[in-house]
């Protein structure tokens, strides 16, 4: 059967999975952990992509990444080559490593970028490989709470408050948080709303000016932000900007 074509994202970020084949895993100590990340951050020099959440799980491995100076199946495959090639070196092995293509989805909105980074950093826990996500050493969490190289943390920290220090905060209490999120579902089409739509959907509604709404009390501002939140072609990053309040308060109500 012909390969389905890969859904574009207009963001041009991804959730992106990789799996062994027939669930093998794909790394076996410390080392190849190391060598996989030194990969990451070799192409991430080279191809100029941005990576915002990353985990490697034994048998696969999780990454949430905005395209760079080339296409990004591209990008993917210099990175699963050279982890191929490295691996069958140090095992002395031949043939495939990973289970056919990567399996990827577009991440449109500020929502579900929150959502994977969470899903991506939760996964040792909700596999039982560590009793906290603060405990397991592969993943990026631990990159939000110091400096890194590799890693983009200033996009998903902005989300949380323009503070860093309150962003890092509240980003390692959205992370802790219980959940059921799902990922890899496609998100919602359709045209998004124009600002100026937005609000005057607001006036009619709430005879409010948005450009006061951080100014009016706890209750009105809870109204109207899970109003805003209802419209399917509204996202999270879209209230922000027209309501000067941050993406984390708005997820919250």
């Amino acid at each position: 059967m012909p390969r389905v074509a890969r859904i574009k994202s207009n963001s041009k970020i991804y959730h992106i999975m990789i799996r062994g084949i027939n669930r093998q895993n794909i790394f076996h100590d410390k080392e190849d952990d190391e060598k996989f990340i030194a990969i990451l951050a070799k192409y991430h020099q080279k191809s100029a992509y941005e990576i915002y959440a990353y985990c490697l799980m034994g048998n696969h491995v999780h990454l949430l990444t905005k395209e760079g100076s080339e296409a990004l199946s591209r990008t993917m495959k210099k990175i699963g080559t050279s982890y191929v090639f490295w691996y069958n070196w140090q095992y002395n092995r031949k043939g495939h490593l990973f289970q056919e293509r990567y399996k990827s989805e577009p991440v449109e909105d500020d929502a579900y970028f929150l959502t994977v980074l969470r899903y991506i950093h939760q996964n040792p826990l909700k596999a039982g490989l560590s009793k906290d996500i603060a405990s397991y050493k592969w993943s990026s969490y631990h990159k939000y709470l110091s400096q890194s190289r590799i890693v983009n943390t200033e996009y998903a920290l902005h989300l949380f408050h323009s503070e860093k220090s309150q962003a890092i905060e509240r980003f390692k209490q959205f992370n802790h948080e219980s959940n059921n999120d799902r990922c890899l579902e496609l998100p919602k089409e359709g045209k998004t709303l124009s600002d100026k739509a937005i609000k005057k959907l607001v006036y009619q509604k709430f005879h409010t000016e948005l450009a006061i709404l951080a100014n009016n009390d706890t209750a009105k501002q809870d109204k109207v932000l899970k109003y805003l939140k209802g419209l399917e072609r509204c996202s999270l990053r879209q209230i922000s900007r027209v309501t000067g309040i941050s993406v984390y308060k708005i997820l919250k109500v």
